[in-house]
C-alpha cells in the first residue's frame, strides 16, 4: 500500500458531506422512484 492510504481511509471514514447532496431530497427521490416502479409493476401484472 502507499502512505496515503491511511490518509483516504480517514476521509472517507468522515463521510465527506457535501452540501449539495440533500438526505430529504435523496430519500424523496428514491422514495418516489420505488413507488413509481410499484405503480408501473401492477400495471403491466392485469393478465388475469
Amino acid at each position: 500500500m502507499t502512505a496515503h492510504f491511511p490518509t483516504a481511509v480517514a476521509t472517507l471514514a468522515e463521510g465527506g458531506n457535501h452540501e449539495s447532496l440533500n438526505p430529504y431530497l435523496t430519500g424523496g427521490g428514491a422514495l418516489f422512484v420505488l413507488l413509481l416502479l410499484l405503480w408501473i409493476t401492477t400495471r403491466f401484472n392485469r393478465d388475469r
